[in-house]
């Protein structure tokens, strides 16, 4: 089977290392120049832990884990309104991680026969009846049995194989923002906790990665459908000036468009996860938000489980759909979390 992933994140390194290592021919197009710098943080637990561990990647990806003893919330102004240690059981099974380091710890897991190529994406998708064409943006036809969209919130497979992203995108309220500064002194203040600071219809959270690196999340309300800025960076600035602590330390180095992550708070609902030698994977077609803290390790678990449906199944339509069978209701259950966090996530 010779199979076209689109999109080299979490989701489509995982398939593709799997699809190679069961003999399948891959070839894999990420539409970014190269891998990603840090990102943000997310968490691997319970089904995406699994997958990992069963790559037989957990110990690389516990050495790149971000060590955050607590969680400490305080006012606009810093002062702290509570203290709250991480750890127990669930704290044991949980590794949190820069979306970066498990990027490079996938591709750098990847065997040599993938076919990976940055700074390429899908321009066009024919199918017959017994495979499709799929047109590279370079000009390139490959001839494939399967078209797998893992190309994210915005994904273009989806876009292609079953309409505008705004009939399945539900907006819930938020827009958010995240990167990654250089500041030894601040750093240091802030000891191994993440920090949140809270205000009226914001939240910003601080993080330490090392001695001077330093991680941000910025997440604000918005009206129903308002569109995203033209300006992220002046736009974070108009909107969380008047907060006060860190918080002036931490937009004074904002970077550019470049490094600087700014999206809504979405989620991703579809009738169906794929359509005849087309499937979608990871947030393409099951984007919780950010408020489930589940995206990655869900993408994971659902790369396992298709490659374990392709693997054992011959009927290529029979496994897509078998393989939405055993995810979508796990799926929907944390989307439906998500919605029902939603109203307490941010102060009004």
């Amino acid at each position: 089977m010779r199979v076209l992933i689109c999109g080299a994140g979490v989701a489509g390194l995982a398939l593709a290392r799997w699809l190679a290592r069961d003999g399948q021919e891959v070839v894999l197009v990420e539409r970014a120049p190269a891998r990603p710098g840090a990102g943000y943080m997310l968490d691997c637990r319970g089904r995406g832990l699994d997958a990992v561990e069963h790559m037989g990647l957990l110990a690389e990806l516990r050495e790149h884990a971000v060590d955050l003893a607590e969680l400490v919330y305080h006012d606009q102004d810093g002062a702290e309104l509570g203290r709250f240690a991480d750890d127990g059981p669930e704290a044991e099974r949980t590794v949190s991680v820069l979306r970066g380091a498990l990027v490079r710890i996938l591709g750098d897991a990847l065997p040599s026969t993938v076919d990976l190529r940055y700074g390429r994406t899908v321009g066009a998708a024919l199918e017959d009846g017994d495979g499709l064409d799929v047109t590279v943006d370079d000009g390139i036809v490959e001839r494939v049995d399967l078209l797998v969209g893992a190309d994210g919130l915005h994904s273009r497979i989806r876009a292609l194989a079953f309409g505008p992203e705004e009939q399945f995108r539900r907006d819930l309220g938020f827009h958010t923002a995240a990167y990654v500064m250089r500041e030894a002194g601040t750093t240091r203040s802030l000891g191994h906790a993440l920090h949140m600071i809270e205000g009226s219809g914001l939240q910003v959270g601080a993080y330490p990665l090392d001695t001077d690196r330093l991680a941000t999340l910025f997440v604000h309300r918005v009206r129903p459908q308002e569109p995203l800025p033209q300006d992220p960076r002046a736009e974070l600035r108009r909107r969380y000036e008047a907060t006060g602590w860190i918080v002036p330390r931490l937009l004074e180095h904002c970077p550019g468009p470049g490094e600087l992550y700014f999206d809504r708070v979405s989620q991703i609902e579809m009738p169906t996860w794929s359509r005849g030698r087309t499937v979608l994977l990871g947030d393409a077609c099951q984007a919780m938000s950010l408020l489930t803290g589940q995206g990655a390790g869900m993408a994971l678990a659902g790369a396992e489980a298709l490659a374990q449906q392709l693997r054992s199944e011959g009927d290529i339509p029979a496994a897509l759909a078998r393989y939405e069978y055993e995810l979508r209701p796990v799926v929907e259950r944390m989307q439906a979390e998500g919605r029902a966090l939603a109203e307490d996530f941010v102060p009004v």
